[in-house]
């Protein structure tokens, strides 16, 4: 099987980590998008670092800067979404629209990743997504391009 480029956003978080560790771990060319927004928070950037060591590529992108998400979609083939809604659920499905939006104006990345990638990538975290996909599902169908199905 070729390996896959896949990027994870919210590579620094719970789920994130784990996502990026078996990335890594299976050979794909993995890429995690580096926000300014996480600051100087010195874990985070330990983490980041620390990926970058075991071969992971920075790419820096912010959801305030559309441009800069396109230009890092534009390098992988998967993208995965990972970053968190504790604290600010709603704040955050805007942000994960953003990057949909992203997704569809860069026009590479497939829709049925899951198919390509291998059990133990996807079954790295098992969580439960219903509400994010009943979120973003009718966006996406709204979509007639043949690169972005549900």
């Amino acid at each position: 099987m070729a390996k896959t480029r896949v990027l994870i956003v919210g590579g620094t978080g719970y789920i994130g980590k784990r996502l990026v560790k078996a990335s890594l771990a299976e050979g794909h060319q993995t890429f995690i998008l580096r926000r300014p927004e996480i600051g100087l928070d010195i874990d985070k950037l330990q983490v980041l670092m620390e990926f970058k060591r075991q071969g992971a590529e920075l790419v820096e992108g912010s959801f305030s800067d559309h441009r800069s998400l396109v230009e890092a979609v534009k390098k992988v083939d998967v993208v995965i979404c990972a970053i968190s809604g504790v604290h600010f659920r709603s704040h955050n499905l805007l942000l994960q629209l953003k990057l949909v939006d992203a997704i569809k104006e860069a026009g590479n990345v497939k829709a049925n990743a899951t198919d390509e990638l291998p059990e133990r990538l996807i079954g790295a975290v098992r969580v439960s997504h219903i509400e994010l996909s009943s979120a973003i599902v009718p966006v996406l169908e709204s979509d007639s391009s043949d690169t972005l199905k549900t």
